[in-house]
C-alpha cells in the first residue's frame, strides 16, 4: 500500500507504458502489475494510457469488447486502487455509455479512481483522431466514437489539481488553457501515438503544452505492436513547468517516475507571470473585424 511520506518529501507520480493488445486478461494483469509496482515504490498517482483496457484490430472487436463504467473491468481496477492505495488515472476506457442502444458508439473515457475506489472524475475525449497521412496512417475515430461534450474541471490529487484530456486532444491548446485557468498544475495527455505522427509531434506538442500552461505535463503512452496493422510509439513521459522532460519510459512495456514540485511550479509562474498577461479581450477578435484571412 503506497503510504504518505514523510513531511517535505514531494509527491511522487509513476506513468505508464504499455502494450495493449485485443485480449483484456493479458492487458489488466499487465497493468495491475506496473500499478502494483508503482504502489511499492511509493507513488501516490499512477497513469496509464490511452487504451489501456485494449486496442482492438477492427471497429467491429473494439465496439465489442466496450463495457460500461459500472461493468467489470471497471470493477477490478476499482478494487486495484483499493488495494494499493493509489490514485489511478484510466487514460482512455472504451466506454458504452448510456446512449450506446441507441448510437451503438463508443465513449473514449479517461476516469480517475481514487485510492478508495471511487471515481472522482470521468472526461469523454471531445477532439477525435480523424486523420489520413497518405500511404501511412489513416484514422477515424468519429465513425465509432461520440465526442464528449465538457472539459472536466481539475480535480485536487495529492500530487496537485489535475486536469485530464485525451491523446488527439494535446494538438489543441484552448484545452489546456482552460483547464489552466480553472487551476490546474498538472495535465495529463494519456495516448496511443502512431510512429510516424509521435516521431514527428509528440515531445514538442507535450513541451508546448507545459511552458504555454506552466503546469506539469504527464504522458502515458502505448508502446510497441498491439496487433498486426498497429504499432504505437510510445516514449511515456513527464514535462515539468519550464518545459524540461523530467521522467521518459525507455522501449516496451514500464513505467517511468517523476516528482512533483509545486513550490518550483508557482516560483516560475511568478517570475514570469503570463496568466495575467494574455489578453481574452483581443483573441477571437480579428475575424470579427472583418479582416480577409491570409492564405
Amino acid at each position: 500500500r503506497a503510504m504518505a511520506g514523510p513531511p517535505g518529501l514531494k509527491p511522487l507520480v509513476a506513468v505508464g507504458q504499455v502494450t495493449s493488445t485485443p485480449d483484456k486478461e493479458l492487458n489488466f494483469a499487465a497493468c495491475a502489475g506496473l500499478v502494483r509496482e508503482a504502489a511499492r515504490r511509493g507513488a501516490c498517482l499512477v497513469f496509464l494510457p490511452e487504451g489501456f483496457d485494449y486496442i482492438g484490430s477492427d471497429t467491429a472487436q473494439t465496439l465489442s469488447l466496450a463495457e460500461g463504467l459500472d461493468g467489470d473491468l471497471m470493477g477490478r481496477y476499482t478494487e486495484l486502487a483499493r488495494d494499493c492505495g493509489v490514485w489511478l488515472s484510466l487514460g482512455g476506457f472504451h466506454e458504452r455509455g448510456r446512449d450506446w442502444p441507441t448510437t451503438e458508439r463508443i465513449y473514449n473515457c479517461h476516469a480517475l479512481l481514487d485510492p478508495a475506489g471511487h471515481l472522482v472524475a470521468a472526461y469523454r475525449k471531445t477532439h477525435l483522431c480523424d486523420v489520413e497521412l497518405e500511404g501511412r496512417v489513416t484514422m477515424k475515430e468519429s465513425s465509432f466514437t461520440n465526442p464528449g461534450t465538457e472539459i472536466v474541471p481539475p480535480v485536487s490529487t495529492p500530487a496537485g489539481k489535475l486536469g485530464l484530456s485525451v491523446c488527439y486532444d494535446l494538438r489543441f491548446p484552448e484545452i489546456s488553457l482552460a483547464l489552466r485557468r480553472a487551476g490546474a498544475e498538472i495535465l495529463t495527455y494519456p495516448s496511443a501515438f502512431t510512429v510516424p505522427t509521435g516521431s514527428a509531434h509528440w515531445e514538442v506538442l507535450l513541451r508546448a503544452r507545459a511552458i504555454e500552461s506552466q503546469c506539469y505535463v504527464v504522458a502515458a503512452a502505448q508502446t510497441g505492436k498491439n496487433h498486426e496493422r498497429r504499432t504505437s510509439y510510445g516514449h511515456a513521459l513527464v514535462v515539468d513547468p519550464w518545459g524540461a522532460v523530467v521522467a521518459q519510459c525507455r522501449e516496451g512495456p514500464g513505467l517511468c517516475y517523476a516528482e512533483i514540485d509545486l513550490d518550483y511550479l508557482h516560483r516560475i509562474r511568478r517570475e514570469i507571470p503570463v496568466h495575467g498577461h494574455r489578453r481574452p479581450d483581443l483573441y477571437g477578435t480579428v475575424a470579427a473585424a472583418g479582416l480577409a484571412p491570409v492564405p
